[in-house]
């Protein structure tokens, strides 16, 4: 391949590209990370809240920015006479989790130089 048959399917490759916006924002992307590479099903808010240090308000309107997206659930309930406050990541969290990270290798590809070969899937995340 000619180095303008690489610019050019760069270039295509990059023009679709949409990363998702409920996701590209940081506290967001850190807590599906977190929540997605977690060995565990269902983490508690506390958990997220002491390891990844955000305040509990905080943590609490990303939880829901993120589950009005259909990415996370949360299940709030009594364990042993005592509030719990679990959180999930969803099969649609799951998917929107792996298809930003394959958007972001389209972009890293692109950087180093190589010519992707367009988004995941062959389409953009969703917004």
């Amino acid at each position: 391949m000619s180095a303008k048959e690489g610019s050019d399917r760069r270039e295509r490759a990059l023009s679709g590209l949409e990363l998702d916006r409920v996701i590209h924002g940081r506290a967001r992307l850190v807590l599906l990370t977190y929540l997605a590479s977690s060995e565990r099903t269902e983490t508690s808010f506390t958990e997220l809240r002491d390891k990844l240090g955000f305040t509990a308000g905080n943590l609490s309107v990303q939880l829901r920015t993120l589950e009005e997206a259909g990415y996370v659930k949360i299940d709030k309930r009594f364990v042993t006479h005592k509030p719990f406050t679990g959180v999930r990541l969803t099969v649609k969290g799951e998917k929107a989790i792996t298809a930003y990270l394959g958007n972001l290798e389209v972009i890293v590809t692109a950087l180093r130089g190589g010519a992707p070969a367009g988004p995941p899937g062959g389409e953009p995340a969703a917004k």
